[in-house]
């Protein structure tokens, strides 16, 4: 009886990213669908892969839903810093939407 006392005490120190539920432990959903655990892409990687300029990817990749956009906006005498991470779905999506049908 000890050794089943000494495991449920173990199962409760479980990690604190998900929660009990009755007498069993639920993992929070962390789908492989789930756009923050998914690879994200630099502009520079999307530009060797696809054979383009960085400018050319950075005009398709403004304003798609997902990209995560993060810097300082442009003021006088000082130019703006925009970093950008593309997740895969986005690129997946993008090249979906200009690759001609044929």
């Amino acid at each position: 009886m000890a050794l089943a006392s000494s495991i449920q005490s173990a199962n409760r120190s479980a990690p604190s990213h998900g929660r009990w539920r009755g007498d069993k432990w639920i993992e929070p959903d962390t789908s492989p669908t789930d756009p923050a655990l998914e690879r994200h892409y630099s502009v520079i990687e999307i530009s060797k892969l696809w054979s383009l300029s960085e400018n050319t990817i950075r005009r398709m990749f403004t304003g798609e839903p997902g990209v995560v956009e993060w810097g300082s906006e442009e003021v006088r005498f000082k130019r703006a810093y925009k970093t950008m991470r593309i997740p895969e779905s986005v690129l997946h999506r993008v090249h979906r939407r200009l690759v001609k049908e044929g």
